[in-house]
């Protein structure tokens, strides 16, 4: 390894000359050694190569820290750091390819951090249960609850008013029924955006987030009340399965990261809440990151299956299936992940 150059007190300009060229064989070397491995692969280096490429490095850091003592040229310095630099990230900096950062999200990082909100998961999922019961309650004691709860454009003819021949018409032969289609696209959007803004408004201590879950249970509850007592509450279920578990899991999840936000910012512990906000943010914001693939799945689910297939025993089957494979995805044991 070359060690610091002594630099007399002489014209700078002849000993900025005798420091390059003491030393600049060294950093094209490097240099060129960089080019290879960025522009093809390390495989590309042979063995002395990739033994040469540290010691390269450590003198290039070397020349660079006599060069900025010694006031030498303004782009010999600026050379040096740029070269450096490359070398570092290189050397030290994370070279994983896309495809392996995918794969490394869904096999590891993404159900890590579905697991991680268990807390809030079940809380989420107590507030929903929550509203849905109430609603059901309140609606089934008093119809006029039913309009308070579900906006008349979700409705969408699905009210008190409505015969069970009409409410059963809205549940089977969703295919060619353009209004049907039209009422789904709009709950599928209302559930996306209940989603987004269950997470987004977590770091308001979390408490709308939780209104917003026990309003997602409300509308539920109140659908079912207006169902079930013209014997239509297993065909709700069918209709609602079908996409319905994936959607409302994710809303659920949605939730759960909002909560731990809001949990983070309300007790933070020995943490500033800016920090702890931080903190329980990155987290979350990994489990949101796939809460957008589960509703582009429950949108397929959705456009696809219910409106096509007016069985309910294989809206159930399809709608169970993706509930069990969605839990075994999160929670099954598996291998920690490797990270960095």
């Amino acid at each position: 390894m070359n060690a610091r150059l002594p630099v007399s007190a002489g014209d700078p300009v002849a000993t900025a000359r005798r420091f390059r060229d003491a030393h600049e064989g060294d950093w094209r070397r490097l240099e060129h050694l960089l080019a290879i491995a960025e522009q093809r692969s390390l495989k590309a280096l042979d063995d002395d190569e990739l033994m040469a490429l540290p010691v390269l490095y450590r003198q290039a850091l070397s020349s660079l820290s006599v060069a900025r003592e010694t006031s030498l040229d303004r782009a010999l310095v600026e050379y040096l750091e740029s070269l450096c630099a490359r070398a570092y990230f290189f050397l030290y900096g994370v070279r994983t390819s896309a495809g392996t950062r995918l794969a490394q999200f869904f096999l590891h990082d993404w159900p890590a951090a579905i697991r991680a909100l268990w807390p809030e998961t079940i809380a989420a999922l107590l507030l929903t249960l929550a509203g849905m019961v109430a609603a059901y309650v309140l609606v089934a004691h008093d119809s006029t609850w039913f309009y308070s709860i579900i906006p008349a454009d979700l409705a969408s003819g699905r009210d008190p008013t409505a015969s069970a021949a009409q409410l059963r018409d809205t549940l089977y032969g969703g295919g060619g029924q353009d209004g049907l289609s039209i009422f789904a696209t709009f709950l599928f959007t209302h559930n996306a955006q209940v989603a987004i803004l269950a997470f987004a408004l977590g770091f308001a201590f979390g408490v709308p987030s939780a209104l917003l879950l026990v309003y997602n249970g409300c509308m539920m509850g109140a659908f079912f009340a207006l169902f079930v007592p013209h014997g239509l509450g297993v065909a709700l279920g069918g209709w609602l399965a079908i996409h319905g578990t994936t959607e409302m899991l994710a809303i659920i999840l949605s939730g759960a990261a909002g909560l731990r936000i809001g949990r983070a910012i309300a007790f933070p512990g020995q943490r500033s809440r800016l920090r702890a906000a931080s903190d329980a943010g990155k987290g979350s914001a990994t489990a949101m990151a796939g809460v957008v693939v589960m509703l582009m799945v429950a949108g397929l689910l959705e456009g696809i299956g219910r409106q096509r297939i007016d069985a309910d025993a294989i809206r159930y089957m399809i709608g169970g299936a993706m509930l069990l494979l969605w839990l075994a995805y999160f929670y099954a044991p598996r291998k920690a992940g490797r990270h960095g």
